[in-house]
């Protein structure tokens, strides 16, 4: 089904931008859309990373995928049967297409590009040669409910198959530098009518920073004016995998940059662990982008000390009875390993039984509070009413500071110089950190590694290569050397037993959100159960000392097993 305003309604915004205003068309619908039938709400994949097609096995999934392409014409009906293929193998929900260069685009026409039964479009015809833009959706997977459209942008409003309502902007912009300004102004008018969390894909036409062109004209303040829009419409500039640049030039090959995108706001990263891919070049001299989430199986995640589950009622007794409950005998080292091993099972328990979701419980007692403020607009609530209500004020103040904790931590931040306590800023910056760490694929041998399986032995061969001992006979330093004189008791000092003063300054200043090490414990625990953990942490700490020896396993992953 084809949705397209009709170009003889009024335009619905009255001052877009002080120069000459770009058509732009608004139109509502009660949707009763035709459906075709044989399509799926449920997505098989077979590969999660796009630049291989195999690998994966069959895996069934409700993630959503975005496609979004610049492909210079779809006269050529060579190109429209490679499209359509493209966006079958790599079972594309929402297609973004650009520079279609059609002067009318018909259901039919739409069809011969769209691999399912089932789907909706809309266009915005080319003018000439020049332009033209193409929205192609499974119903099922995305509801359209408004919409407004220029011959540069064509925006959709709707609600995605998990209840998320949701923007979705095509954007094709122009080479002009005045008429790409007004189109960012535009579209940062259109945020404040349509707010809802946007996800902008297309061809830009601009560089955010010099770093993304090569070989080409440099432009500062082109760039200036995309870092603007992208700042006032909070958006993400989601990195680009699998590939540098977008766009090349077809007759060289000396120029390229990066102009096509994804822009998204954080209310997509919260639902969403969406990546971005550049899929490889062939119909065009724009490369597809693939927007999708990763569902290759890494394995089980590492445990983490979560600093939010400090602020729990119950977890500072549930610790320190666990932590007293174990009576072990051995050396200091094995002691203390084998209780931060019980502890680890103990709050993995804990927090699955009676800490629970942190967005779950916030969402649910808002809504219990927003039924007694609707009460009491009705009536004056009794006494043990009020109560319930004071005691709901209290429990969604301490909710929604767990919930700042637990992306503070993640983020990495410091709480004392970051100079903002906002939750989605730390989203954001731990999204960002989480892309920027994560081995997506590797390279070994000039072959390209992409399945988790391969990467993880790939990584732990280099690294028992790195330190593996190749010397049969090592070398031993000889010769005399003189001995440093020292103040009286300075080497006393130097050698001294650690007091507990000392040991506990040294927790207590550091940073408790940082280097959580392999066991998952940062210092953030030790702070807080120093009363009861400090007797066994001391006794390591001597036992080192005199020793200078750490029990095997101390400092590494713990595995899944029961400690008895």
């Amino acid at each position: 089904m084809r949705h397209k305003p009709p170009y003889k309604l009024e335009i619905f915004l009255a001052l877009i931008v002080k120069e000459k205003r770009p058509k732009l068309l608004r139109r509502s619908w009660s949707l009763k859309p035709k459906i075709w039938k044989g399509g799926s709400s449920l997505t098989l994949l077979k590969s999660s990373d796009p630049a291989s097609l195999g690998g994966l096995g069959a895996l069934v999934c409700l993630s959503m995928k975005l496609f979004s392409w610049n492909i210079r014409g779809l006269g050529n009906p060579e190109k429209r049967r490679k499209l359509k293929e493209l966006l079958r193998v790599r079972k594309v929900d929402i297609a973004l297409i650009q520079e279609t260069k059609k002067a009318e685009i018909s259901e039919s026409f739409v069809r011969s590009l769209w691999p399912g039964d089932q789907m909706e479009f809309m266009a915005v015809d080319a003018v000439g040669n020049a332009g033209g833009l193409l929205c192609i959706w499974k119903p099922e997977v995305f509801s359209l409910s408004d919409c407004c459209c220029s011959k540069n942008f064509i925006l959709l409003s709707g609600i995605t198959s998990l209840n998320f309502s949701c923007i979705i902007v095509n954007v094709y912009a122009s080479n002009d530098l005045l008429k790409r300004r007004r189109l960012w102004e535009l579209l940062c008018t259109l945020r404040t009518t349509f707010t809802h969390p946007w996800c902008i894909g297309g061809d830009f036409n601009e560089v955010k920073s010099i770093g993304e062109r090569k070989g080409c004209v440099r432009r500062d303040v082109g760039m200036k004016d995309l870092g603007n829009f992208i700042d006032k419409i909070g958006g993400v500039d989601l990195p680009m995998l699998g590939r540098r640049y977008t766009w090349g030039s077809s007759q060289d090959g000396d120029r390229w940059s990066r102009i096509d995108r994804f822009i998204l706001n954080p209310e997509w990263l919260e639902s969403f662990r969406f990546k971005l891919w550049g899929l490889p070049r062939s119909l065009s001299d724009h490369c597809p982008l693939l927007l999708m989430e990763d569902e290759r199986v890494w394995g089980p995640k590492p445990f983490r000390f979560i600093n939010s589950w400090a602020m729990h009622t119950s977890f500072y007794h549930t610790v320190k009875q666990n932590w007293e409950h174990l009576n072990l005998e051995g050396w200091a080292g094995y002691i203390l390993k084998k209780k931060l091993q019980a502890l680890k099972l103990c709050l993995k328990k804990w927090n699955k039984e009676v800490f629970g979701n942190i967005k779950e419980n916030l969402q649910e007692k808002e809504a219990e509070l927003h039924s007694w403020d609707l009460l009491a607009e009705v009536r004056t609530l009794q006494v043990d009413e009020s109560a319930r209500r004071m005691e709901l004020l209290g429990e969604v103040w301490k909710l929604r500071k767990m919930d700042e904790r637990l992306w503070l931590q993640k983020s990495r931040l410091n709480w004392s110089l970051k100079g903002d306590k906002n939750t989605r800023f730390f989203h954001i910056t731990a999204t960002n950190r989480h892309n920027r760490n994560s081995l997506d694929s590797i390279e070994v041998n000039g072959i390209s590694v992409v399945q988790p399986i391969e990467i993880k032995t790939a990584v732990m061969n280099h690294f028992k290569l790195l330190y593996s001992e190749q010397w049969k006979c090592r070398p031993k330093l000889g010769g005399h050397f003189n001995s440093i004189n020292l103040p009286n008791n300075a080497s006393t000092l130097l050698e001294s037993v650690f007091s507990e003063e000392e040991v506990w300054a040294a927790i207590k200043d550091c940073d408790g959100n940082k280097a959580p090490g392999p066991d998952g414990f940062n210092l953030s625990c030790f702070q807080k159960c120093w009363n009861f953990m400090k007797h066994d942490i001391l006794n390591f700490m001597k036992e080192f000392h005199e020793n200078s020896t750490l029990a095997r396993g101390l400092n590494c992953s713990f595995r899944e097993r029961k400690v008895s």
